[in-house]
């Protein structure tokens, strides 16, 4: 697996925050150090300056085998002078010319090499995601050895260690991979805390302080329910021809095409006049349409765990009937309902059923909306201590 190259106006330095993120779910690339961008003339002087006053984050530290190694160097420089040998003189330069080379290798070692995180949404509780950590090295001949990643996420007991146990190329790309299964639904947060390096004797330690975040939501974790005998899950005796896009026979509507659009849908006449491609939409034929309304009441809902459980089966639900064609609208307490048209407006109520609550009010129907059909409405309420029911109508449609 190979990944492209960043560019100079890309690569960040340490010391900024890099939180920027696009729609692929990816933050910037983030670099050790000086980025590409500045002049060359500036490079020593300020890489000469970040050894005495640091970037935020960035230490050097002393291992204990580097401990040892000052040890052992004070008490050759004191046997040195006091007896004069030329040999002691000559380890001693030896010992010392090796933390040296040791600091240059290391600081050779993370030179040009830029990193950032990529994390694919969505997300759902209980099911594990790849979280991914890409790097890349930009120096022209030298390679990268021994490096660690510490990463962390909400709800987790303690950073995660990713190491690098194979060389990284000059100008080579690799990835290191962690699996994340989040607990609950909500708001998660990724973050990259920092990178750390041993190369090339161990004597020290080089720690990168990293500012790579990524925040996300978490959809409820799927649930198992069980369907009643309801008339209205059964196909009617006619087929009704909803007023929205799918596979029916009728035209719908034109639309611009969109990456995944079928050629065959494409109306050629519309597209030659308009001047850019254009794709029909056929009307739906489908089964009963529901209107899923979410209320979370916390009179009703008392029990964290029940509340829960009824926000995973109304996600699952929600997903199950807009596959088969079947989700009209939903709405959560007093907000007026959404046409769920497109997978993205599913998208969108399981991102708002991710960050519900319990609230104080209590609510009698939902909001009123002329462009959104009301018939077979579907509803939840509590079960005993711990179960679901899920209501159409009043009428009992399943548990969970």
């Amino acid at each position: 697996m190979s990944f492209a190259s960043p560019s100079p106006s890309r690569a960040r330095s340490s010391g900024p925050a890099a939180r920027s993120t696009d729609g692929s779910g990816v933050t910037a690339w983030q670099t050790a150090g000086l980025s590409r961008g500045r002049a060359r003339n500036n490079r020593w002087r300020a890489f000469m300056w970040s050894l005495v006053y640091p970037y935020r984050g960035n230490r050097l530290l002393l291992t204990l085998p580097g401990g040892i190694v000052i040890a052992v160097v004070i008490g050759l420089g004191l046997a040195a002078y006091n007896t004069a040998n030329n040999i002691l003189f000559i380890a001693l330069s030896l010992l010392l010319a090796c933390l040296v080379f040791s600091g240059l290798l290391s600081w050779l070692n993370l030179k040009n090499l830029s990193w950032r995180l990529r994390v694919q949404p969505p997300l759902r509780a209980g099911r594990d995601h790849p979280v991914l950590i890409e790097l890349n090295n930009g120096k022209q001949v030298l390679p990268t050895y021994g490096l660690w990643f510490e990463i962390n996420a909400t709800g987790e007991k303690r950073p995660v260690r990713l190491s690098l146990r194979e060389r990284l190329d000059a100008q080579g790309a690799t990835f290191l991979e962690w699996t994340l299964r989040p607990a609950a639904r909500g708001r998660l947060a990724v973050e990259l805390l920092g990178v750390g390096s041993l190369f090339p004797f161990g004597f020290l330690k080089k720690l990168i302080g990293s500012e790579l975040k990524r925040e996300l939501l978490v959809w409820p974790a799927p649930v198992e329910y069980q369907r009643f005998a309801l008339a209205s899950w059964h196909q009617p005796g006619h087929v009704d021809r909803a007023s929205r896009a799918g596979q029916g026979g009728d035209l719908f509507a034109l639309r611009t095409y969109a990456r995944g659009d079928s050629h065959r849908l494409v109306h050629w006449k519309a597209s030659a006049r308009l001047q850019k491609l254009m794709v029909r939409q056929h009307a739906a034929e489908t089964q009963t349409g529901f209107s899923l309304w979410l209320r979370t009441s916390a009179g009703e809902w008392s029990r964290p765990e029940q509340f829960e459980l009824m926000c995973s089966l109304a996600a699952t639900m929600a997903e199950d009937l807009f596959r088969g064609g079947r989700l009209v609208s939903v709405a959560v307490d007093d907000e007026a309902p959404l046409p769920v048209r497109r997978a993205h407006d599913l998208e969108c109520f399981l991102d708002r059923v991710a960050l519900v609550k319990p609230t104080v009010q209590s609510f009698q129907s939902p909001a009123a909306a002329p462009s959104v059909r009301r018939a077979n409405v579907l509803t939840f309420a509590p079960d005993g201590a711990r179960g679901v029911l899920a209501y159409v109508d009043g009428e009992k449609a399943a548990s969970a």
